[in-house]
């Protein structure tokens, strides 16, 4: 009998310099300690060598002359870094800011737009946990409520879309106004590709402010902003670009920029309503020439270790070294089928996708594990556990496991009423690796039908 990995993906798997996508990628390029297999990037990204000296050396120039550096060389690189950005998604480079992460881009534009009685905030079942923290913040402290398109995957592009529509009418209906809507490129979890395209289309139809929570997004799915056109999007540079942690994009366009008056926390370039713009000549932070006030606004908020928003244009160049962003993510998704195909297929289970096949078109797959729920839901009742509880502890005991073991983590989640394991594909990768990790998947899935998960009541963390 052959290997499950016989059949392997047809695609470019070799950079300019003839290393092999894989294994060979992972050991020359990558900092992962021997014997560890990252299975799970989608949570928080890494960067290879090269990059990791690029970040070491900005630190290090910061350190050997901290005035001088931030005040002065700072400003220029950040702005190499935004230009280069900005190329890649076809944005104008006064368009694109730098924040440490996604959750506080979304934050930044919730907080600073102004809500009056009967706006809402629509968002969708699958929001990302932080995001929907945020929405319930805004809820409370303003006069903004939310509304929530309800589903548990799989469900078709063409009925989301539709099911946004419809909720958009009934808040009409009861006499509200959808403010603004988010939604994601990909889900976090379940990993899964949202049809973002038509949801920002259907926006613009109805007069909603789109949020694209795209924290799944650059390095991952192609954006063409100018095409796409968003009110507002946020991206993680760090998790899928290969950009060191916290790296987000925040871009605003033109039209949008003066209802994003403060930075998070409120810094430097904050402007009171009396102020009068500069238009001519505006100024940054140290007093710099910047393509715009709003521009200048993001240039320094508060004292942070800024060297990850520099490394964009080593990030870049080192992909494309590798055969450039088309192939990366031709690869990364392709891999991701196969690998949750190959898993799946092993567990004699299934991969969370829809008829169409939309859901998978991204970089992530989603695997059912094969845990009873019926067997998990006797075992906690006799350790006192309530059916409500039984998913979220299984979760804990399953991640919390894998973890201890040591040579690698899956992220996964109780959905729908079954338990699922999230695989990235990643150019340090290759399918044998999901091979791999079959049998002690396997092992744990067996350990949790026979109700070892309750192991789990008396963890200390």
């Amino acid at each position: 009998m052959g290997s499950i990995t016989d059949s392997n993906i047809a695609l470019p798997i070799r950079q300019e310099d003839g290393v092999k996508f894989g294994k060979e990628l992972r050991e020359k390029e990558f900092l992962f300690e021997k014997g560890y297999l990252n299975l799970n990037h989608g949570s928080f990204g890494t960067y290879p060598r090269p990059i990791q000296s690029a970040l070491r050396a900005f630190q290090d120039a910061t350190e050997a002359r901290p005035d001088q550096f931030i005040r002065y060389k700072y400003p220029a690189y950040l702005n190499a870094s935004r230009a280069a950005v900005a190329q890649l998604l076809n944005a104008p480079r006064n368009t694109v800011t730098f924040v440490p992460n996604a959750t506080l881009g979304v934050n930044t534009v919730f907080r600073n737009l102004e809500y009056k009685d009967g706006d809402h905030i629509l968002y969708f079942a699958t929001i990302y946990k932080g995001c929907h923290a945020t929405v319930q913040y805004i809820t409370e402290t303003t006069p903004a409520k939310a509304a929530r398109v309800e589903y548990t995957y799989p469900v078709e592009d063409g009925w989301l879309v539709d099911a946004f529509k419809q909720k958009v009418e009934e808040v009409k209906s009861a006499g509200g106004n959808v403010k603004v809507a988010i939604f994601d490129t990909v889900v976090s979890m379940p990993g899964v590709r949202v049809p973002f395209e038509r949801l920002l289309s259907a926006c613009k139809e109805l007069g909603v402010l789109s949020l694209l929570d795209a924290a799944h997004g650059i390095g991952h799915v192609d954006l063409d902003v100018t095409k796409l056109d968003p009110d507002f999007m946020t991206t993680n540079c760090h998790k899928w670009l290969h950009v060191p942690r916290g790296c987000a994009l925040l871009y605003v366009p033109l039209r949008n920029q003066h209802l994003i008056r403060s930075t998070l926390p409120t810094s430097w370039g904050f402007k009171t309503l009396d102020s009068v713009p500069n238009t001519v000549n505006p100024k940054g932070a140290f007093g710099g020439a910047v393509d715009s006030e709003y521009i200048g606004n993001f240039e320094f908020v508060g004292t942070i270790d800024s060297a990850p928003y520099l490394c964009v244009p080593a990030a870049l160049a080192w992909r494309k070294a590798l055969g450039g962003e088309k192939v990366i993510r031709d690869y990364c998704t392709a891999l991701a089928q196969e690998a949750g195909q190959l898993v799946a297929k092993a567990l004699g289970t299934e991969v969370l996708d829809n008829q169409t096949k939309t859901l998978s078109q991204c970089c992530m797959s989603m695997v059912r594990l094969p845990i009873e729920f019926e067997e998990a839901r006797v075992a906690g009742e006799k350790a006192g556990v309530g059916e409500d509880k039984t998913g979220a502890l299984v979760n804990v005991w399953l991640q919390k496991t894998m973890a201890d073991q040591g040579e690698t983590f899956l992220q996964t989640m109780f959905y729908g009423g079954r338990w699922w394991a999230r695989f990235s594909g990643q150019v340090y990768l290759e399918l044998e690796d999901f091979e791999g990790v079959v049998p002690a998947l396997k092992g744990l899935c067996e350990k949790a039908n026979r109700g070892e998960w309750t192991e789990v009541l008396t963890m200390e963390w």
